[in-house]
């Protein structure tokens, strides 16, 4: 399973248009075909870089493995609490001068389907998904500000 973008090489600049400095849309993704036995796809994307821990951007889960993308801005079936304090997805925005954040997108293939109500936390979407994980795609973009 491999996880890309149209809009940024992994490892590259995340544009403006996806932050919180442009139209805080997400970014379209793609992925090839999760591993048999996959029942759901999740999607978390943070930034190890944040001041004092690790930051939460999007919490996303629901997704089926049937499916090949999301597209820019789209949002998936069901969407966790980021540390913004909203659900879906909120782009980068690190401080000013902290010099550049990685923003690591983390997509998932489970074994099973994750039972949350909308606006689950972090830590209940990492309890979920114990035990459950097949594999796991990562694509990483950089920004700063």
């Amino acid at each position: 399973m491999e996880l890309t973008t149209s809009a940024f090489p992994d490892q590259g600049r995340i544009p403006a248009r996806y932050t919180c400095e442009g139209e805080d849309v997400s970014p379209p993704l793609s992925w090839t075909d999760p591993p048999p036995g996959a029942r759901s796809l999740a999607l978390i994307v943070e930034d190890p870089d944040a001041p004092g821990r690790t930051f939460t951007h999007w919490l996303a889960w629901g997704i089926d493995p049937g499916w090949s993308c999301l597209g820019e801005g789209e949002r998936a079936p069901r969407e966790g609490r980021n540390d913004f304090g909203a659900s879906g997805w909120r782009g980068p925005c690190p401080p000013m001068g902290h010099g550049p954040h990685r923003y690591v997108f983390r997509l998932l293939a489970l074994d099973t389907e994750i039972d949350l109500p909308p606006g689950a936390s972090r830590r209940e979407l990492e309890q979920a998904l114990e035990g459950h994980v097949l594999a796991e795609a990562t694509l990483v973009g950089v920004y700063e500000r």
